[in-house]
């Protein structure tokens, strides 16, 4: 156990001293569209609210837990789509917390009767908070103690105390988004303004968050046609995700497939110097409600150390209710935007 700890604490304390920080992404992407981009935003006509679950490395104590809450609409008569999440992420059983209040805006462009361009901007209000007497440095470990004196005191660091373990910060993100039918193709651009995470005030800039470029697509593949109206046709959505984020790379590559009630899909996630998860999913809709649930089945060379990680979506859609989805027949509305649905 305390072999797992310092492992865990190492990995954090690593990117709180701005040596590498990477941005979380949730691989239920589709049951969280603003993370992905923020032109996802009011992507249905009447409002929808999702809630996302992550632990990450649940066999370590209490790794990464993430929640997250969201709700975005879309505003026909502005042609434009607001988007407010509120996300926690805590690291390390309350080490490290991160809070995010995000308001992302969506303005919609059409450039055919079947062709769209969606601009998005978003920013994001973070609060990072580090308790620092649960920290462990190489100096405080006995070899034959621990990290813990004969009375229960635990060994004197000579690493000095950040003078202020809260860190408030703004930070800007944009994204760009063009669908059709049957495809879909965006851009995100995360941190433009390079905003400092780190609690040490370092003035070398080390502690500035790295620019995140991603790039994502898919499209939607009919499987047939049914004859019964009330149910939803089957379909295929393969997707591929890319990001870049200073030295670290990373691609998610995979398919969504819906049939009536019943949803599901596979992925496989790689960040060029080695293969990092695969990812199945499984999940029901009906109606305005969809849950689903994912496994991160890891395949690195930490899988036999942290036991992947499970992620939980609720979705609560208000498109799919008779009303709108009369209104959407009436204006022809048709996208290839149903894995977000």
């Amino acid at each position: 156990m305390l072999t797992r700890s310092l492992l865990l604490i190492s990995i954090i304390f690593s990117s709180i001293a701005g040596a590498f920080a990477q941005d979380e992404l949730f691989s239920q992407f589709f049951a969280a569209p603003t993370q992905l981009n923020p032109a996802l935003a009011g992507t249905t006509y009447t409002p929808r609210v999702s809630l996302n679950y992550r632990n990450q490395w649940p066999t370590l104590p209490n790794a990464y837990i993430t929640y997250a809450a969201a709700y975005d609409q879309y505003f026909e008569q502005y042609s434009s789509g607001i988007g407010v999440s509120l996300i926690s992420d805590n690291a390390g059983d309350g080490l490290l917390k991160t809070t995010k209040v995000q308001l992302a805006y969506a303005y919609n462009i059409q450039v055919s009767e079947a062709f769209f361009i969606r601009l998005g901007l978003e920013g994001d209000l973070v609060q990072k908070r580090l308790d620092w007497d649960r920290l462990i440095f190489l100096d405080q470990l006995d070899p034959f103690l621990g990290p813990i004196g004969p009375g229960g005191i635990p060994f004197a660091t000579l690493e000095e105390r950040p003078a202020n373990l809260t860190n408030t910060y703004f930070d800007v993100s944009t994204g760009l988004l063009a669908y059709a039918p049957w495809f879909y193709a965006g851009i995100t651009v995360k941190h433009i303004n390079a905003p400092d995470e780190s609690f040490l005030g370092d003035p070398t800039g080390n502690g500035s968050i790295p620019i995140l470029f991603s790039f994502h697509a898919g499209a939607e593949i009919n499987l047939g046609n049914t004859n019964n109206k009330s149910k939803s046709k089957a379909f295929i959505s393969p997707n591929l995700i890319y990001a870049r984020q200073g030295d670290f790379n990373q691609v998610n590559a995979g398919a969504y497939i819906g049939t009536g009630m019943i949803f599901g899909g596979a992925w496989f996630r790689h960040t060029f110097s080695n293969a990092d998860a695969a990812i199945v999913m499984a999940g029901f809709k009906k109606g305005i409600f969809k849950m689903a649930y994912s496994y991160d089945i890891t395949v690195s060379g930490l899988s036999s150390n942290t036991g992947g990680a499970h992620e939980v979506s609720f979705v609560l859609n208000f498109d799919e209710t008779e009303a709108s989805k009369i209104r959407r027949m009436s204006k022809r509305y048709g996208d290839c935007l149903k894995i977000f649905k």
